[in-house]
């Protein structure tokens, strides 16, 4: 399916040192802002304590902060789970108070609010449980990235491997450094965007070197600069349908699905866009430099005359 008709092939090559030399100053300031200041990890990371409360009618968040103000626990954070009647609160983790300690002041505190308010569960997160999750997590991205450069390697070739790790590494940086920079928090639902942007920016990609694949075989008498813009621009009517698309239901997420699902919804948006830019001017522009030809293609086949036979 084909709505955008591009009837002349795009020169996106022309512009690769540009947009790879913006590409790498977007990334030196990501690095900057993770080693200046640092992500601001949830208590899935740092441990705490994760309550939800229910409430008969809307809950005034605004007085609930007040109440756990009031109760000696100013840090904690509030917003609606699933419902206006529903209350998600967690607690950074207290030296000076156990997890059904802490629990049962705050009802206390909420109680003296509204008697309707009812906890229908509560979990203690442990400083070393977080510890777990921050190395498995990076784990998971580290075994993700090199699956992902195995299977490049294995369907084209070391230097598309290469090129697309890179752009995917890229976006996952820059993903970091927005959250690292505006100290958004760092939750287990957003490790799970940041994964599913490694899979999305990659599939982005194959896309694209496909079409290359195939036009180094059909356009034989054609430059590796005009083999690219082409196998792009020839892609771009399906990537402007397939990443509007998904960012549609995104957006749904971001502006409606609450505070609960805000910042999954920001890190996939972010990845969405830098999917596109990163696969179109930094993967293939990487790859144009690594040197790629029609001879890591083409196979060239040795004819042995009958005479040499033995």
């Amino acid at each position: 399916m084909e709505f955008f008709r591009i009837k002349h092939d795009i020169p996106f090559m022309s512009y690769g040192r540009y947009t790879t030399a913006i590409s790498l100053v977007t990334f030196l300031f990501a690095v900057f802002f993770l080693a200046t200041k640092g992500l601001n990890f949830g208590v899935d990371f740092t441990g705490g304590t994760v309550m939800e409360v229910h409430y008969a009618q809307p809950a005034d968040l605004v007085k609930v902060r007040e109440q756990l103000v009031g109760a000696q626990v100013p840090d904690a954070l509030v917003q609606n789970f699933g419902s206006s009647h529903d209350v998600l609160i967690q607690i950074p983790l207290k030296q000076n108070l156990a997890g059904a300690k802490l629990s049962e002041q705050v009802m206390a505190a909420l109680h003296g609010q509204d008697a309707s308010a009812e906890m229908r569960r509560v979990e203690f997160v442990g400083p070393q449980v977080g510890k777990d999750l921050i190395e498995n997590g990076a784990m998971a991205l580290l075994l993700v990235s090199l699956g992902i450069v195995g299977y490049l390697w294995v369907r084209f070739e070391w230097k598309f491997g290469l090129s697309a790790i890179i752009a995917n590494l890229h976006d996952v940086v820059i993903i970091l450094g927005f959250f690292a920079f505006f100290q958004w928090e760092f939750s287990l639902s957003v490790l799970a965007a940041v994964l599913a942007v490694l899979g999305y920016s990659v599939n982005e990609s194959v896309v694209v070197f496909d079409r290359i694949r195939e036009n180094f075989r059909k356009m034989r008498k054609a430059e590796p600069v005009e083999i690219i813009d082409n196998a792009i621009t020839r892609t771009m009517s399906r990537t402007i349908i397939t990443h509007g698309a998904t960012q549609m239901m995104v957006g749904a997420m971001l502006f409606l699905g609450g505070e609960t699902l805000h910042y999954f919804a920001m890190a996939l948006t972010i990845g969405i866009l830098f999917s596109i830019y990163s696969s179109v001017l930094v993967a293939s522009p990487i790859l144009m430099w690594l040197g790629v030809s029609r001879e890591d293609f083409i196979k060239t086949e040795v004819i042995v005359a009958e005479d040499e036979l033995p």
